[in-house]
């Protein structure tokens, strides 16, 4: 019995995407929730809980698109023809975002609200491109002979500006409980009051696509609500209202790093949720991982640099996170 590559590849991607989400999405989130911190100090310290790490964290990002193309090579073509434009602007808005990074800090004081602005325009359009291109993938591709059959502009549904609305709450609240765990003092404690309000307009976002998705798509009711699928995944909406009661609980105390790891765990109980929804399909709403999967010779040659390249990227994001463990003090850095 040989082994399955394009499994294999299946999996090393949606790892890839899903460190993405977690890892960029709070970087994200800060900048989303910088239109309610006004205050210069406040907003140096939220930048300063990433500065160090927020480049490497976009590593993950590169990794799923190579990953996609190395080893699924019709789906990376289906699916960039079919998201051009959204893929267009997430990629400016990252660079908006990735410019204000750099230049905030070197400009004179009567300058830096446009890179402020910048920082907000670039992590807000990103987010929500992300999020558009997330719900277009789930409404399904047309393909005809192997290649992308739809329009320009199909990606632009209602289904799919509510989850570009949706991700943006979820990176808010990712963003929020990040700097409830690096922080202190009053902006600790404005963290700790939106937090509230973001996740249950969080939670509010997953009961409404749980809803939308399968009364718009039968196949997708058909996998969650036919036996015995029901059982086995019945589990995830039953853990996603105990993740939520319990960081809605975690609030009501001094937290530390409580509530952003149960966010992470709402996020993660959302990604399998979506995932269960397609699944084996690359190319919704018929195309598995193994019809589009390429030659076995390339996915076998670039299968071995991705286990040596994988558990590396895996050490020295953990390296960094540990150096710069520890909540931001304003003027003297990490505690």
């Amino acid at each position: 019995m040989g082994i399955d590559l394009a499994l294999l590849w299946a999996i090393i991607i949606l790892f890839g995407i899903l460190m993405y989400v977690v890892m960029d999405g709070f970087d994200l989130g800060i900048g989303i929730l910088f239109p309610f911190i006004p205050g210069k100090e406040d907003r140096d310290i939220m930048m300063n809980t990433v500065a160090p790490v927020w480049d490497g964290n976009e590593t993950w990002l590169v990794l799923g698109g190579a990953g996609l193309l190395a080893a699924f090579p019709l789906a990376y073509s289906v699916i960039l023809s079919a998201f051009m434009l959204p893929l267009i602007f997430m990629l400016l808005g990252l660079i908006f975002r990735g410019v204000a990074f750099e230049f905030r800090f070197k400009a004179h004081e009567h300058r830096r609200h446009w890179w402020d602005k910048a920082f907000i325009f670039g992590s807000i359009t990103a987010t929500f491109f992300q999020g558009v291109t997330l719900g277009a993938y789930m409404h399904g591709l047309p393909v005809v002979d192997r290649g992308y059959a739809g329009g320009a502009l199909d990606w632009i549904t209602p289904f799919s500006i509510f989850t570009g609305l949706g991700l943006i709450a979820a990176y808010a609240l990712l963003g929020c409980t990040w700097l409830i765990l690096k922080t202190h003092g009053d902006l600790y404690d404005r963290m700790r009051e939106l937090a509230r309000p973001l996740t249950l307009v969080l939670l509010g976002v997953i009961a409404i696509i749980s809803v939308w998705t399968p009364l718009t798509h039968g196949a997708i009711a058909e996998r969650w609500f036919s036996l015995p699928n029901m059982f086995w995944f019945a589990p995830v909406p039953v853990l996603v209202l105990l993740a939520a009661y319990y960081l809605l609980r975690s609030l009501n105390n001094e937290p530390h790093a409580g509530p952003f790891l149960l966010t992470l765990a709402l996020i993660f109980l959302g990604y399998s949720g979506l995932g269960i929804s397609v699944w084996p399909n690359i190319i919704p709403p018929d195309i598995s991982i193994w019809d589009a999967s390429g030659p076995p010779q390339s996915q076998g040659f670039t299968l071995v640099g991705a286990l040596l390249i994988v558990p590396l990227i895996l050490m020295y994001t953990a390296w960094s996170y540990y150096v710069f463990r520890g909540k931001v003090v304003t003027g003297e850095g990490y505690h």
